[in-house]
């Protein structure tokens, strides 16, 4: 049975502005309201996987290779865009943290532990938060780089023109269950293209926005590291050191 985990978010935490929704030079926004708090969890436990789910969708592959009658277990899953952001007013990279249930679900799992006997101070939501570079799955009709820019927008609370954002590279994610396809792109972007009730994402989403300057996001890399981050964020982050970090 394919199954999913499901949480209880209780919502609180410092009075903040945030946005339900943009589009392009037309921002609608939300009143103040109490700022969710991002560790607050409680009541895990799993439940079947509704076959309508809009996200996840998983099936059998069967094929013949060599001769031979195959078969593999995968998901059907949106392609995706993620976004390398520097802030050139300070010399910052910009990159979003936020909770993971699969990244938590993994942390448990891999002790023995179920829902119903986790100890939340051995296993905080803490755990779990990763650091990630803005990223946003491509579920509407429009180009990849105007998703792009969505994205920087609503997790990060910058509005930059899609001239100011270049596509770096495609390449595929979890080759071994979804082979799903993500691009990269690469934006800079400046202080006054701030939009102070923007960022934090959208919906129920709850997203911190964090910075760091050139030799913070280094030591990132550095041999022995340990981070709760995917492959892409290191992938992003290691091609902008490469080309992009400026010299000195």
């Amino acid at each position: 049975m394919s199954i999913i985990f499901i949480f209880r978010y209780l919502f609180k935490g410092n009075i903040t502005c945030y946005r339900s929704s943009a589009v392009r030079r037309g921002l609608h926004l939300k009143a103040c309201q109490p700022r969710p708090a991002m560790n607050n969890i409680t009541d895990i436990h799993y439940g079947p996987l509704p076959a309508d789910s809009p996200y996840v969708k998983p099936f059998r592959f069967h094929y013949t290779q060599n001769g031979k009658q195959k078969s593999w277990d995968l998901l059907k899953v949106h392609d995706s865009v993620s976004i390398v952001i520097f802030n050139i007013t300070r010399k910052k990279l910009v990159f979003v943290k936020q909770f993971r249930p699969a990244v938590y679900h993994g942390i448990i799992s891999g002790d023995g532990v179920e829902p119903g006997s986790i100890d939340m101070k051995k296993y905080p939501p803490e755990l779990a938060v990763t650091m990630e570079l803005c990223a946003g799955i491509i579920d509407k009709p429009i180009s990849t780089i105007e998703i792009a820019r969505e994205e920087v927008l609503e997790e990060c609370g910058y509005d930059i023109p899609v001239e100011r954002i270049e596509e770096i590279i495609r390449y595929r994610s979890g080759v071994g269950t979804s082979g799903a396809e993500q691009t990269l792109f690469y934006a800079e972007v400046t202080d006054e293209d701030k939009i102070a009730s923007a960022g934090g994402g959208v919906d129920d989403e709850i997203i911190d926005v964090v910075e760091y300057d050139l030799e913070e996001a280094r030591k990132l890399t550095d041999k022995g590291t340990v981070i709760t981050s995917p492959p892409s964020f290191l992938f992003g982050l290691l091609w902008f050191l490469t080309n992009r970090a400026p010299k000195n």
